[in-house]
């Protein structure tokens, strides 16, 4: 393949926002990460109003004051659920995305495996996780975690599978045509066209996968299964009127979403980050 043909390529979409528009300024990078934090603070404190000088809240509403505290008293069993939910996840956002990536170059390369992949996954796509999942937990068992694995993987398997083939069907057949008559084998092609037009989605769908599969785990514990994970605990303490620990558990499924995404979303970046000119 000549330089000439690859030169004359369109560089692959970045998968960044664009920038501000005319008359707009865009904000300073200190103050991304310092106004989420300023907001957080201030629904803390409506929250410890509403809760410790008022006292109208709901009873399962505790101070956060009393989370932090069942947060820091029990956070070594607590720490073991987030392992048990954070591997339901992973393993799930995983398998999720290869069985995606499989499928997904499947149905680019051919249009009868798409006619076919179609309504499969337009099916699972519409599957309600909290009908499916005490069905999959009583097929394998109360002592098996495959079932809320799963689901995970049902979850993660989506966005990656829509993702992927959009951007595996965004190169041009001006620009494969380019490739193949300057000689290009299949493999040249594929890394220099449809892989970096393919990769910003790819991302994209992992970053929306990650969320949907630690939410897709906690929801597969909260309705049965073996009796560890963060869902588990939430359901278990919820019932038993134990506001503050029940809250505590939530707290700790809100850390696994963020290192999830936060992971990703750094991933992303890497991924997609325009070259030095």
């Amino acid at each position: 393949m000549t330089d000439a043909a690859t030169t004359m390529l369109p560089a692959p979409p970045t998968g960044r926002a664009p920038g501000p528009g005319p008359g707009e300024r865009e904000l300073p990078g200190w103050l991304r990460w310092v106004a989420p934090i300023v907001v957080g603070i201030l629904i803390l404190a409506v929250w410890i109003f509403w809760v410790d000088v008022l006292g109208t809240a709901p009873r399962m509403l505790p101070s956060p004051i009393a989370i932090a505290e069942e947060f820091v008293r029990r956070f070594p069993i607590i720490l073991d659920d987030m392992k048990i939910t954070a591997t339901n996840a992973l393993i799930g956002l995983v398998v999720g995305s290869l069985l995606a990536l499989l499928f997904a170059g499947l149905a680019a390369a051919a249009r009868p495996v798409d006619g076919m992949l179609a309504p499969l996954v337009s099916a699972l796509a519409v599957i309600p996780i909290v009908a499916v999942t005490p069905i999959l937990n009583t097929m394998f068992g109360a002592s098996s975690q495959f079932g809320r694995q799963a689901v995970a993987t049902i979850a993660a398997f989506i966005p990656v599978f829509v993702n992927v083939l959009r951007g595996l069907r965004q190169t041009r057949p001006v620009h494969r045509d380019l490739l193949r008559s300057s000689a290009a084998s299949g493999f040249q092609t594929f890394r220099v066209l449809t892989l970096p037009t393919a990769l910003p989605y790819l991302m994209t769908g992992l970053r929306i996968a990650s969320s949907l599969a630690v939410i897709a785990a906690l929801v597969a514990e909260y309705f049965g299964g073996p009796a560890d994970g963060i869902g588990t605990a939430i359901a278990t303490y919820a019932k038993s009127g134990r506001a503050a620990l029940a809250w505590a558990y939530v707290l700790g499924g809100i850390i696994i979403g963020l290192v999830f995404f936060l992971v990703t979303t750094l991933l992303e970046r890497l991924a997609t980050r325009r070259s030095p000119a």
